[in-house]
């Protein structure tokens, strides 16, 4: 039926990586279906697979009967004593060995649409077990082609896609260019396996690094975190488990070396290499850089620091757009709120004169200053309502204060006019 077939099963399990019981099945249902395209779905037929012989053998069972009823399923106990079996016995069921040479042609056909589709279903397993482990590693290979604003690289065995999400859109790639990227999952699809890729994944950095800088390979400087904006910015923060071995040294390496290969890489994107502190306040200190800062406040409750940092550092410590204290932010996980010396000192005087006011200490002052209740004027002239919401107090409580704050402003203002007299 199918020359040399014990051949082209050897043939096709080695080249295509099948199990060769995987290809035999296939045959024996090819086979079957077109026996019973040919002879008829109501048939108790079996295909086998005959190494010795190599080919499949078609078999038609019939039961033996007394009485024939349905001829095509059954056999008179005469009739197959003296054609089959001359032992058989009623209820026996007896295969009947049938020619398929008028079939042949018809098995041939379905045979190879099964195999082709259990190769390509093999094909997709085979990557899927040969990726689905290697989420988290760097990968080289080329670009493809492009679709839908993905591209697709050419990895070799296998596809990989970047999604258009997933890629630096200063970063423009031609067909055939070499690339590099991060995987970031491997899916199992009915059309395949999906590899896909990133280059805008935060640990696209970390690898690269973990490539450029021997150190953190062999695990004597650790990575601790990294933020980034693909393709303007990132903040990595680094420590070293070897006192001997300056992090961020290793890091930047000789004239910036090793640093520079990740921004060549990356397209020019700036990285910033922080040192790890265990201490909150040195470690967003360090992750502000290349900002000086003055001072800082922490509130531990709510994790935020509000850090005062010189008039001339202030759009440094923000940077463009707010990227440097938002990157600095997320390094840390501590909100960061960043003042001027001028507008810290500002912001006390103004909260030391609300303390003028009977019954505001310092904790009440800075909860009225933040929800914008900046000067006595404001108090004074604050709906009752609003103001008892903020502070919890009863109506009578801040008709007191606003009164005390009316009072304090008359004061001031006959204090003034009396000064402008003499």
């Amino acid at each position: 039926m199918i020359p040399d077939l014990k051949r082209l099963i050897d043939l096709l399990s080695k080249e295509k990586g099948i199990e060769r019981e995987s290809i035999v099945d296939a045959l024996e249902v090819a086979v079957l279906t077109a026996a019973r395209k040919k002879l008829g779905q109501d048939l108790d037929l079996e295909a086998q697979y005959n190494d010795e012989a190599g080919e499949v053998e078609v078999f038609q069972f019939k039961t033996v009967v007394d009485k024939v009823v349905n001829p095509a399923l059954q056999i008179s106990i005469d009739d197959a004593h003296r054609e089959l079996d001359e032992d058989a016995e009623l209820g026996d069921s007896l295969g009947i060995k049938l020619d398929t040479s008028s079939f042949g042609r018809i098995a041939v056909q379905t045979a190879k649409q099964i195999i082709i589709q259990r190769v390509k279903d093999a094909e997709r397993d085979n990557i899927y077990e040969e990726y689905k482990d290697r989420k988290g590693d760097l990968i080289n290979g080329f670009v493809q082609r492009f679709e839908g604003g993905n591209i697709i690289v050419n990895l070799g065995r296998a596809e990989g896609v970047i999604p258009a999400a997933e890629q630096i859109h200063r970063g423009a790639f031609k067909r055939g260019e070499r690339i590099r990227a991060y995987i970031y999952d491997v899916k199992r699809q009915t059309k395949g396996s999906q590899i896909l890729l990133s280059r805008t994944h935060p640990y696209f950095v970390k690898t690269l690094f973990e490539i450029e800088v021997p150190e953190i390979a062999e695990g004597m400087i650790e990575i601790v975190g990294v933020a980034r904006e693909p393709g303007n910015r990132s903040k990595i923060a680094v420590r070293s488990h070897d006192k001997d071995i300056d992090p961020v040294g290793a890091c930047v390496g000789m004239r910036g070396s090793r640093v520079q290969s990740v921004v060549q890489e990356l397209r020019g994107e700036k990285i910033d290499i922080v040192p790890y502190s265990d201490d909150p306040v040195s470690y967003v200190c360090s992750a502000l850089s290349p900002a000086k800062v003055n001072t800082v406040l922490v509130d531990e409750d709510n994790r935020i620091m509000d850090v005062i940092v010189p008039d001339d550092q202030l759009s440094l410590a923000i940077g463009k757009s707010g990227q440097n204290v938002r990157l600095a932010a997320r390094l840390t996980g501590w909100k960061i709120d960043v003042k001027s010396q001028a507008k810290a000192e500002a912001e006390a005087e103004d909260i030391r004169s609300l303390m003028k006011l009977p019954g505001i200490d310092e904790d009440t002052a800075e909860l009225l200053y933040e929800k914008g209740l900046k000067s006595i004027v404001a108090v004074a002239s604050a709906p009752p309502e609003g103001l008892s919401s903020i502070l919890g107090k009863s109506d009578d409580e801040v008709s007191a204060l606003i009164e005390a704050a009316n009072r304090f402003i008359e004061n001031n203002t006959e204090s003034e006019e009396i000064d402008e007299v003499s």
